[in-house]
């Protein structure tokens, strides 16, 4: 029988990308999305009479006629400079969107994936972060409206898993890129690719000392699905990205090497509260779920320089 899924945040760049994974897996799904960060042109590509597209804040009630089988919660600003234009926005679509969410899944009885993030762990003082660490986040700092967002919003799932017996699994996102990804939301990959094809300068903030773990966006919503499907008893959270680790120069270097540009590095200063570290530790995520990364950065950027962020 045919499942029906809802996907917040559907039209985002991750949350584009898993609509289409749930279609050709022969799903019903319903993408919501309050264009706020998302894109129409990231979904304009379906022509299936499976989907359908709903303009909504999850910051409101949500009512969905249909029965649901599975709720997938994407919807929340990621990048910086997104998530802090309006902090109190995306500090409420973190909580009253997540509450909204999985008090629908209450209702129809639906499994429950919540998409939370890395930056639960803040600026780290373990490495690589296991699951079990709680974490070195500011609660007052420029990045604490989503860090902190996300952070009460994993709170308040496993409340309803206590309470409510809801089946609701997390997923703490490591750095994720690919096409889809909007060229000027400010993460370090899209930035370094336009500026590179621009022939721009590639601006570094900082000594390019730091370090990310970039997890090509296929592999990551592989993830999504393979934990979505797991029973009751997992929860999470789970780790989900590539633990191949590179300072923010090493990418730099790469995306020069690879796209020809008359460009060259800058230094700028480093933003306040920019973790200095970040790798996953996924180990769970090969136990419990048979996962983990198999496009290599150079593969994934070569693609995303080809094709385009668009």
């Amino acid at each position: 029988m045919q499942k029906t899924a809802l996907v917040t945040g559907g039209a985002g760049f991750l949350g584009s990308h898993l609509c289409d994974y749930l279609l050709e897996r022969g799903y019903y799904v319903i993408a919501m999305d309050n264009l706020y960060t998302g894109r129409k042109q990231n979904l304009a590509h379906i022509d299936s009479p499976n989907f359908e597209f709903r303009e909504q804040d999850i910051i409101r009630p949500i009512e969905v006629e249909q029965n649901l089988d599975e709720i997938y919660n994407l919807a929340c600003p990621a990048s910086p400079p997104q998530y802090q234009k309006d902090p109190i926005f995306t500090w409420k679509t973190s909580v009253f969107g997540t509450y909204n969410a999985i008090e629908l899944a209450r209702k129809k009885g639906a499994k429950f994936l919540q998409a939370s993030t890395s930056e639960v762990y803040g600026d780290p003082k373990e490495h690589p972060q296991k699951e079990t660490y709680w974490g070195n986040v500011n609660p007052v700092g420029i990045r604490s409206c989503y860090d902190e967002g996300k952070r009460a919003a994993e709170s308040l799932i496993f409340d309803y898993i206590c309470m409510h017996q809801v089946d609701a699994k997390i997923v703490r996102i490591f750095n994720t890129y690919g096409p889809r990804m909007n060229p000027a939301d400010g993460r370090v990959v899209s930035n370094f690719v336009v500026q590179a094809k621009n022939n721009e300068d590639i601006t570094i903030y900082g000594d390019g000392s730091q370090t990310r773990s970039f997890c090509y966006y296929s592999d990551l919503i592989e993830g999504f699905y393979r934990c979505m499907q797991t029973d009751q008893d997992f929860h999470g959270p789970v780790n989900l990205g590539n633990p191949t680790e590179f300072t923010v120069k090493e990418l730099a270097e790469k995306v020069l090497s690879m796209t020809e540009t008359q460009s060259k590095i800058i230094y700028k200063d480093l933003p306040s509260d920019d973790p200095k570290i970040r790798k996953p530790d996924i180990t769970l995520a090969k136990e419990a779920l048979n996962w983990e990364p198999k496009i290599p950065l150079e593969d994934g950027l070569r693609n995303l320089i080809e094709v385009g962020l668009n």
